[in-house]
């Protein structure tokens, strides 16, 4: 669906890059990374398939019309609180089908980042951390891709699924390099540049391949170098999505799946997101737009949380149901809540003091919830978090130990901020 009530922010834009074109250069820019620096233990937890769902729910969900209701209070708004399957625990009625699984979730609702701008917000909650003019960070997605994703793999760690436009490669990595950096899949299309044009035969594309091959080693025996290795990486792995084309192409899935995902971009987008994760990705993340509801944030809601509730309860039955559920973390987010306070244009605003995270799965507890606001929702009154907090329960979640750190050139760069903690209560 169209949604016209964003705040227009540069933020709710995303840059199209060409997918090859982009490989190659940050083969360029990466400069002194260590191309084997793991963290201990990860090649371990690589070999049990660890994987990673996160939900981006774009532009600022509220809390109140999701999981933290406040119905017949000045601040609730509209809609009833329901039971949910974990006694106790209501969820609002725009959720139905969600509420009748949150025993496979846990519910943190005492995040407090204080920050409001769309930008900032993002990146902390995709980082762990606040984002300053003299240091950059890896998002979640390439953390998790470097330490996880096994070294013999031919596809991609880090997906990122969005709505619109799309293709490309992202700049999320920050020092780790782009051989960890997202590709983002644009309206759940295959990658950008990947199909081979119809005019080039096998032996052409064959014999152009192997000529490239001796070019290509005869300048590495005498120039060999880090940029030069991850530069032939790149090109290689390019090659291998080429062949592997079928693993992005959602319409293999059956049409009673489609069906039950929805027919619309999330239940289209959150199919192909299953269909990763079965083939061995470790990290995607699916975008759902955009919550930035300044005005008329109830009929908004209505409209689309009944789409995620469909598309969302599919793919966390389906992780369950095929036993993927403990090696598997799902997490949904978003850059922040919305005020409890409704404006006069039956909006809600930016609200980053009290509001909520789902997570479930991997080594989260079944059924948690860790965190509280007062009656009208304006402020966190036990259990507070913040995005580091939850960064490290992330980690922590999969079986990393977040107090660690990569190696980047011989320097130990921390894996999460060291200032925050991960939430042990919520940790099986």
């Amino acid at each position: 669906m169209r949604c016209n009530y964003a705040c227009q922010s540069s933020e709710h834009l995303l840059a199209r890059r060409n997918f090859l074109g982009q490989l190659a250069a940050g083969a360029g820019a990466l400069g002194g990374v260590s191309l084997l620096a793991r963290p201990a233990a990860s090649a371990e937890l690589a070999k049990q398939q660890k994987r990673i769902l996160v939900f981006n729910m774009h532009g600022g969900l509220s809390q109140l019309e999701s999981w933290d209701p406040k119905p017949a209070t000045n601040t609730g708004g509209p809609f009833r609180a329901i039971p949910s399957s974990v006694p106790g625990l209501h969820v609002s009625e725009l959720l139905p089908n969600t509420a009748k699984l949150m025993h496979h979730l846990a519910v943190i609702r005492g995040v407090n980042t204080a920050e409001d701008d769309h930008g900032k917000g993002a990146y902390m909650m995709l980082t762990g951390r606040r984002q300053t003019p003299a240091s950059d960070y890896p998002q979640l997605g390439a953390v998790m891709a470097k330490a996880l994703t096994p070294e013999t793999s031919t596809l991609p760690g880090h997906i990122v699924i969005t709505p619109g436009g799309g293709g490309g490669r992202s700049n999320d990595a920050a020092y780790l390099g782009p051989k960890y950096a997202s590709v983002v899949l644009g309206n759940g299309n295959p990658p950008q540049n990947t199909a081979r044009p119809g005019d080039v035969t096998d032996a052409v594309d064959a014999a152009r391949n192997q000529f490239r091959k001796m070019a290509d080693d005869k300048f590495l025996s005498r120039r060999r170098t880090a940029k030069t290795d991850l530069y032939t990486y790149s090109y290689e792995q390019a090659q291998q999505l080429m062949l592997q084309r079928d693993v992005f192409d959602v319409s293999k899935e059956s049409e009673k799946d489609a069906e039950r995902y929805g027919k619309h971009d999330l239940g289209r987008h959150c199919l192909l997101a299953r269909r990763l994760l079965e083939q061995g990705i470790t990290f995607v993340q699916v975008s759902h737009s955009n919550y930035d509801t300044h005005n008329e944030n109830f009929n908004f809601h209505l409209e689309q949380m009944a789409e995620f509730d469909q598309s969302f309860a599919a793919i966390v039955g389906d992780i369950a149901d095929r036993g993927m559920l403990d090696s598997t973390l799902i997490v949904v987010l978003s850059e922040f809540g919305r005020t409890p306070n409704i404006n006069l244009y039956y909006g809600r605003d930016h609200w980053s003091r009290a509001w909520s995270v789902v997570a479930g799965g991997a080594g989260i507890q079944r059924g948690a919830v860790y965190g509280k606001t007062n009656d009208n929702g304006t402020e966190v009154t036990d259990g507070q978090v913040n995005c580091g907090d939850l960064f490290h329960t992330y980690l922590r979640a999969v079986g990393l130990d977040s107090s660690g750190s990569f190696d980047i050139g011989g320097r130990p760069m921390l894996m999460a901020d060291p200032a925050t903690a991960p939430i042990r209560a919520i940790l099986s």
